[in-house]
């Protein structure tokens, strides 16, 4: 009988009961941990401890909660003062929760660097922060014990494009001005030269990286879908009008205002319908957007729903109409894929890398105006395309099927496992 490869995987922040990085922790942690050929034990940080033993697992079997609220939460009150309002300032939040991960990794140390220096464990690897803003001092502790160390996949820091900087200032993002000098930190070399592997979870992220350290560098988008959470198929009628589902914060980068901008004729003829699912800071202006054109009938805003909710609005529309300027790993984008509804993004970070020819609509990164041109002639193509929206639909659901589940990510991981421990002879191409 082979012996499972023993993981200590951690995700500081991992929530069965969260969105967002948080969620992604999670669906990675558990994808690993229940893979055949893995033994995993997860450490995660105190306050997913409550959520961790509802999901049904055993603290001290199956994950180790660390306590590290004496430093994290006065960072976190701090935090949400220099963001200036909240689910803005992302960048701030970022460089302070930095503070308070290394302060996390020291009582992981302390926890598990005996167990570790005895051969405990085969492999460390750090899920989340996803942040490549941030260093690890673990890993120059495993390396110096010859424990390979695995970090990702990492993704962030994608710059804002050019003309957009009004949003990027309704953003609160003062401290993207200065992102770049993360590179400047001792840490994040020592990390990097320490690691066994880095997995980057964008092709932006991957150019960030040294060249020196591309050699061991494996592309792997953080997002993955659950069918059990989108099990659903799209299944909307043959005819008109277009139904076009907008999901996410609504939020200046995130575009709600450039969709109806760009489809507010087809609104007005009555040949389309939006359907926003979400809620944010821009839905008063959204709805005063929706009144000024008199289209009240044809924009519904539904307010943030559960998944199984959005799904089974998603699967009722033609198209997810997704208009963001700066994404990272595009969640959405998958979750209406994996639902067979094609997406129609911006072709800039995650997104435009998720939606290749075949399962999707892109238009190009530009400046405001000719972008909400790009996508009202997109629009405009795809009213009456019912074969071509339901045969692309499809692609992209297959796609995610065999490529993006987080099972099929915990057996992508498995490759990389292996490699580094010296099983498998060639580095994995995953995508």
């Amino acid at each position: 009988m082979i012996r499972k490869i023993r993981i200590l995987l951690i995700a500081e922040a991992a929530n069965p009961e969260a969105v967002s990085v948080p969620l992604v922790g999670w669906s990675f942690a558990r994808a690993l941990q229940e893979h055949p050929d893995l033994s995993v034990h997860i450490v995660t940080q105190i306050r997913n401890r409550e959520a961790f033993l509802r999901a049904g697992l055993v603290e001290g079997q199956d994950f180790t909660a660390i306590n590290s609220e004496a430093v994290a939460r006065p960072l976190w009150k701090l935090a949400s003062v220099l963001r200036m309002g909240k689910g803005k300032g992302w960048t701030m939040v970022q460089a302070i929760a930095s503070l308070s991960y290394r302060y996390f990794e020291h009582l992981v140390w302390k926890r598990f660097g005996k167990e570790l220096k005895n051969g405990g464990y085969d492999v460390v690897h750090r899920v989340t922060p996803l942040s490549p803003t941030v260093p690890s001092s673990i890993a120059t502790k495993c390396k110096a014990n010859g424990i390979p160390f695995v970090v990702g996949p990492l993704n962030g820091g994608v710059p804002w494009p050019k003309g957009f900087d009004s949003e990027r200032r309704r953003e609160r993002e003062w401290l993207s001005y200065l992102r770049d000098l993360y590179k400047l930190q001792p840490g994040r070399w020592a990390t990097l030269k320490s690691a066994s592997a880095i997995l980057v979870g964008s092709r932006h992220t991957q150019s960030e990286i040294p060249a020196g350290y591309q050699c061991k560098t494996i592309y792997m988008p953080e997002n993955g879908i659950d069918p059990t959470r989108f099990n659903l198929k799209s299944d909307p009628p043959a005819h008109s009008p277009l139904r076009i589902c907008f999901v996410g914060r609504l939020v200046p980068y995130k575009g709600a205002d450039m969709l109806i901008a760009a489809a507010s004729d087809m609104l007005i003829n009555r040949k389309a319908v939006i359907e926003i699912i979400g809620d944010g800071p821009m839905s008063d202006a959204l709805r005063k957007q929706v009144a000024d054109l008199g289209v009240q009938d044809q924009v519904i805003f539904h307010g943030w729903k559960e998944h199984h909710d959005v799904q089974k609005i998603l699967s009722k529309c033609h198209l997810l109409g997704f208009p963001s300027i700066r994404e990272f790993g595009g969640g959405v984008v998958l979750e209406a894929m994996a639902l067979g509804v094609p997406p129609l993004v911006v072709d800039y970070a995650g997104p435009g890398e998720l939606v290749a020819t075949g399962r999707g609509f892109k238009v190009p990164i530009s400046t405001r105006e000719p972008l909400i041109a790009a996508v009202r002639q997109e629009l405009e193509l795809l009213s009456d395309q019912w074969r071509v929206l339901r045969e692309t639909g499809e692609q992209a659901r297959v796609y995610v099927q065999e490529k993006m589940t987080w099972t099929s990510k915990a057996q992508q991981m498995c490759h990389v496992y292996g490699w580094i421990l010296g099983s498998e002879a060639k580095k994995p191409e995953l995508f």
